[in-house]
Parts: structure tokens; C-alpha cells; sequence
């Protein structure tokens, strides 16, 4: 199951990233792409997931979907954050590293989630321990070093959404 869901997922991006829009349909692309997708679905399909029937989930693309441009937003904002301090004339930066948690506990959702806050400037995930869903952080400027008030900055916004795509 594991093969056959990565292949579909694998042709779907080939469909996507090669359609011709407006074009006819280029019926050699379309035969590429599932060789492709087929060769590298038995290639990595057994350390693809753990749970490939939640792939299956129509409401997990949707959320996807959203993820997207709350994403961006947040990292607009963080890079706004981080351009600020760099020209400010007394850089105001207080660097650390803080403990925050997370509920998440699929493989897939913490490391969507840890790749997530290292993609945001001023932040990066050094550490995770998936047994307990500690994931340490690298922070630009660390407001508090308490677990729940650095997990509310830096995990809930993500969280919220990765945990309805990943869980």
C-alpha cells in the first residue's frame, strides 16, 4: 500500500508541475511520469510512512491547501521581524536556544513541523525528541525561556493545521 499511495502522490506533482495549460496534451510527459513515479514508488516506498491509508483523506489536502498561506504569512512577518533587527542601529537581538513542545506525534507531522519553524528567519529547530515532543529552537530573540509561553510563539500557529494534515 505504501508503493502504490507514493505512486500516486509522485504522478499527481508530475501532472502538476508538467500540465501544459492551455496546450494540448503532451501524451509523452504523461508516459514519463508514470515510469517515473513508478520506479521511484519501489524504490522508496517501504521508507515512504508509516501510515500511507492517511494519505487516502481528501480533507487532508484541503488543509494542505490552507497551510500554505499561513505559511507564507508568518514567514512574511518573521522576515519583516528579522530585516528589522538587522538594520536597526543597536541590533536588538537576545539569541538562545528554548524548549518547546509539541502535541503532534507522527514522524511526518514533526518534521513538517520542525522544517516549519527552521523555514521562518529568526528561528531553527536544533533538536527533537519525538519520544517526548520536545523540539529545541534556536531563537533570534528569545522573549522567555518558560516551555508553554515559547511553545505558544513558536509551535501553536503551525500546529493547529499540521496536526489536522499529519494526525
Amino acid at each position: 500500500m505504501k508503493k502504490g499511495v507514493l505512486f500516486i502522490l509522485l504522478f499527481m506533482v508530475w501532472i502538476l508541475l508538467t500540465w501544459p495549460f492551455g496546450k494540448d496534451i503532451d501524451y509523452q510527459s504523461i508516459f514519463i511520469g508514470l515510469i517515473v513515479s513508478f520506479f521511484s514508488s519501489l524504490i522508496f516506498g517501504d521508507g515512504f510512512t508509516q501510515s500511507p491509508h492517511k494519505f487516502l483523506g481528501v480533507k487532508r489536502y484541503f488543509w494542505s491547501i490552507v497551510y500554505i498561506p499561513v505559511f507564507l504569512y508568518y514567514c512574511l512577518l518573521a522576515n519583516l521581524d528579522v530585516a528589522f533587527r538587522v538594520l536597526h542601529p543597536a541590533l536588538p537581538i537576545n539569541p538562545g536556544i528554548v524548549k518547546v513542545k509539541t502535541k503532534l506525534r507522527s514522524k511526518s507531522g514533526i518534521t513538517a513541523l520542525a522544517n516549519s519553524i527552521t523555514l521562518t528567519p529568526g528561528t531553527m529547530s536544533v533538536d527533537v525528541e519525538p519520544e517526548s515532543g520536545y523540539i529545541y529552537v534556536h531563537w533570534i530573540y528569545v522573549r522567555t525561556q518558560d516551555i508553554e509561553k515559547a511553545t505558544e510563539i513558536i509551535v501553536r500557529r503551525f500546529e493547529k493545521i499540521l496536526k489536522r494534515i499529519f494526525e
